[in-house]
């Protein structure tokens, strides 16, 4: 009688448990088709890449219930994550191939991090705050992954690096972007970054033609946090 009773039990968990799975998949689905797809995000190896990434595992458990939502969800007072509109464009530009090196500014919560790395060679992350490092680190660890690279440090300072990237991301907003580029970027590189103050930004892809010669393109009007240690900052040199 009481194995049966725990056999039942066992079985309603696992009833329930593919339920609430099912439901987070139809969410992600619902996200790509309404919000990702009609705001540019045609990659479907990147939307790919963000169905088979659990976006709900990096997200706090306060905004659990807006996990697939339309906004950019706070991490910390000073950070938040990337809304899944932005995530799918940022991707679609960026058309990230699998031989690539990304140098990403800021891991925040470490999912972008982990659906970039099923996309790339390999993926080196920066953040300022320790704590959202560590964090993100747990949970990439969790998840298997192994070309993530994770380092602490204030990228609004410069960056050194022995390595040259093929792509770069930075994820909050700087004042301005002079001419004096990032000189880790391989010729034929792309940045994503958002440039402005206020509500007067622009995300833009910057692509390196040459040794000496670059091309902006602008994607779309947003509106990010300054990086750290930039918010009153006119310019930043990459």
């Amino acid at each position: 009688m009481q194995r049966s009773l725990i056999n039942i039990l066992k079985l309603q968990a696992l009833f329930l448990t593919k339920i609430n799975m099912n439901n987070i998949q139809q969410a992600k689905q619902n996200a790509i088709n309404s919000q990702i797809r009609p705001w540019g995000g045609l990659n479907y190896i990147a939307n790919n890449a963000l169905m088979d990434t659990p976006r709900e595992l990096f997200v706090p458990g306060a905004y659990q219930n807006l996990v697939f939502a339309d906004i950019a969800i706070p991490l910390t007072d000073k950070a938040k994550m990337f809304s899944p509109k932005i995530e799918g464009r940022l991707l679609d530009a960026l058309n990230i191939g699998q031989d690539e090196m990304v140098l990403e500014v800021g891991t925040g919560s470490g999912y972008l991090t982990s659906v970039v790395s099923k996309l790339c060679k390999s993926i080196t992350s920066i953040e300022i705050d320790e704590e959202l490092s560590q964090g993100a680190g747990a949970k990439i660890k969790e998840l298997g992954i192994n070309n993530v690279s994770l380092e602490v440090g204030d990228a609004s300072k410069g960056w050194q690096s022995n390595d040259f990237f093929d792509v770069v991301i930075v994820s909050s907003s700087v004042p301005k972007i002079t001419g004096r580029y990032f000189h880790l970027l391989n010729v034929g590189g792309r940045i994503f970054v958002v440039e402005g103050t206020g509500n007067a930004m622009q995300a833009k892809l910057i692509t390196r033609i040459s040794e000496h010669k670059w091309e902006t393109k602008s994607l779309f009007e947003t509106h990010l946090d300054a990086m750290q240690g930039l918010e009153s900052v006119e310019q930043f040199n990459f």
